[in-house]
């Protein structure tokens, strides 16, 4: 909450201005059952005509006015509304920009997106509605008890000994209705999530024929948010006639009583319809108690959700004292490195060196900690012990942003965005040239297909990539790569969907990357072959390593890689290509 008020202090004068409308919104109604009563009392019953001009065009000029103020009133407060949300979106989006990779394990998209849209989007209903109906509510309720007090002390205690009854209502009501509105928040995170996934693997769905499992995955988290929904309508509905019903009490009373106290010539039949109408005041702040608790509980379990995303903290941090050098090139050593993740043992006692512009592949079975190698360089987790150095300087001592800057990666999941592939490419440095787009693409030998396309460059590619082969988009990612200026490069099985002819000019393309330390993880000798050193990881320890020859001659677990994917070659036909 201390962080909603920070940014309503932002925009303080939008809401000062607001309140000001509304306090004299709020004066100039009360003036209007003080001049029924001159009307009645004075003008019908003692015939004082001559007043009724000025009555009239007081009533004019006091509607006039309230129409004015409340424009005023509403508009400022939902401008000031929109722009705490839009000051607490844009922090909130930053902040999940600032964390780290592991939050992103264990946090689903879908939920993300709930918090961003339908939980920031209530929090805005309560800044520019709810708390300023909140608020306008208790003036009317205090102002209106003391006139009604000043009018006639008897009416007012009957009409005020049912408000402690409503009050009392009000609160269980606060109690029941801000546990479900938590429940439906994580449930309709929940919804966003199953649909997320749903329509991103929509084309896996149809593919395998589930839409029909799908969608009863759906409708069990869509009922589910109904049945929370309806057991909020059902605490709405058992609270909220109780409270109808004593407001409705307190105006029979309020009648019967002052019809008495008129008859006995107490208070005059304008005094009677002027309190009627300042009861009015008291009973409409009463009966809208029900709906704004409703929309305050949701709002309270909107800022806690959010609050808890602002309490989570990158689990990678920057260097208190950090060192910045001049230049970077790409001598990476890794010493005593193991990394621990989630309780089991990923990685342990990795010693290697790649001097600058030398070239590591990386092999292994799936799951024996390649990928979480490579993930170490540019600190997207950092090791659980060891260190690891570029260029004689412990990674943890260099700027987040100064050491990814030098490192151009591209992914075993290619993501792409829903923007031109020029766009998509110059993601990776944005101050690239478009001769520089092009000379990437040649590299990553997809300027002829893109020189076949209607618009060019200028192509807008869908959503993840739809509309392109799997090795179009792996081909798209690695130009992403080549453009960025940076020292190493990382391929985490970048070219699994390649052909051989295709793979073959893309590392011919890269041999011409002088001065670049490239790591190459990859399942095809063919990706390796020529590579500085390979080291073969089998669960979580290097196993093997050595050049493409060496290897070989060991005729172990390498060797029998080679083996299985140049089947029908004889041993002595082997041992003969190594040598060569």
């Amino acid at each position: 909450m201390k962080r909603l008020l920070s940014y309503v202090k932002q925009s303080k004068w939008y809401f000062i201005f607001a309140l000001f409308a509304m306090l004299i919104g709020i004066a100039l109604d009360m003036i209007n059952p003080h001049l029924l009563k001159i009307v009645i009392d004075e003008v019908i019953i003692k015939g004082k005509t001559s007043l009724l001009a000025s009555v009239l065009l007081s009533l004019f000029g006091i509607t006039l006015g309230r129409t004015v103020l409340g424009y005023a009133k509403e508009y400022l407060f939902d401008y000031g509304g929109q722009k705490v949300v839009a000051h607490l979106r844009a922090d909130l989006f930053a902040h999940l920009q600032s964390l780290s990779f592991d939050f992103f394990d264990r946090t689903n998209t879908g939920e993300l997106m709930s918090r961003m849209k339908d939980d920031v989007d209530n929090i805005w209903g309560a800044m520019a509605y709810v708390i300023m109906l909140s608020i306008e509510n208790l003036v009317y309720f205090v102002i209106a008890s003391l006139i009604l007090f000043s009018l006639n002390w008897k009416l007012s205690l009957l009409a005020l000994v049912i408000m402690p009854l409503i009050a009392w209502i009000a609160v269980h009501l606060e109690k029941e209705i801000a546990e479900v509105c938590d429940r439906i928040s994580d449930q309709g995170a929940k919804i966003n999530t199953t649909a997320q996934e749903n329509l991103a693997g929509v084309r896996l769905v149809k593919a395998f024929g589930r839409e029909q499992h799908e969608c009863e995955k759906f409708f069990r988290q869509n009922q589910e948010n109904y049945e929370y929904k309806v057991k909020r309508a059902l605490i709405w509905g058992k609270h909220f006639p109780r409270i109808e019903f004593l407001t409705n009490l307190a105006v029979v009373l309020v009648t019967v009583g002052g019809g008495l106290l008129v008859i006995n010539e107490e208070i005059t039949i304008g005094t009677l319809v002027a309190f009627s109408n300042y009861l009015w005041m008291l009973i409409w702040p009463m009966r809208m108690s029900g709906w704004l608790i409703n929309d305050l509980a949701e709002c309270k379990a909107s800022v806690g959700k959010i609050e808890k995303l602002f309490t989570e903290q990158p689990t990678i941090k920057e260097p208190e004292n950090p060192i910045i050098p001049q230049k970077f090139n790409g001598h990476l050593v890794f010493k005593n490195v193991s990394f621990i993740h989630n309780g089991k043992v990923i990685l342990e006692d990795i010693n290697l060196e790649a001097k600058p512009g030398a070239t590591i592949a990386i092999m292994g079975m799936t799951g024996a900690g390649k990928s979480s190698l490579v993930n170490l360089i540019a600190r997207y987790y950092d090791c659980s012990s060891g260190s690891i150095f570029l260029d004689g300087v412990n990674i943890t001592q260099l700027p987040l942003k100064l050491l990814r800057s030098q490192v151009s990666v591209v992914m075993q999941d290619t993501f792409l965005f829903s923007a031109t592939i020029e766009e998509n490419v110059k993601f990776g440095w944005e101050e690239v040239t478009t001769p520089q787009v092009k000379s990437a693409l040649e590299k990553a030998a997809l300027d002829q297909f893109i020189a076949e396309l209607p618009q060019g460059l200028a192509t807008i590619i869908g959503e993840r990539g739809i509309g392109l082969s799997g090795g179009q988009k792996q081909r798209l990612a690695i130009a992403r790569a080549l453009v960025k200026k940076g020292a190493i490069l990382i391929l985490d099985d970048a070219t699994s969907n390649l052909d051989m002819e295709t793979e073959y000019q893309i590392q011919k393309a890269l041999e011409t990357k002088g001065g670049l330390t490239k790591f190459i993880i990859a399942h095809r000798i063919s990706a390796v072959k020529n590579a500085d050193e390979i080291l073969i990881i089998e669960d979580g320890k290097i196993v093997e390593r050595g050049t493409h020859q060496q290897l070989l001659a060991m005729e172990k677990r390498y060797y029998a890689t080679y083996r299985d994917q140049f089947q029908g070659i004889s041993d002595l036909e082997v041992k003969a290509i190594a040598h060569q």
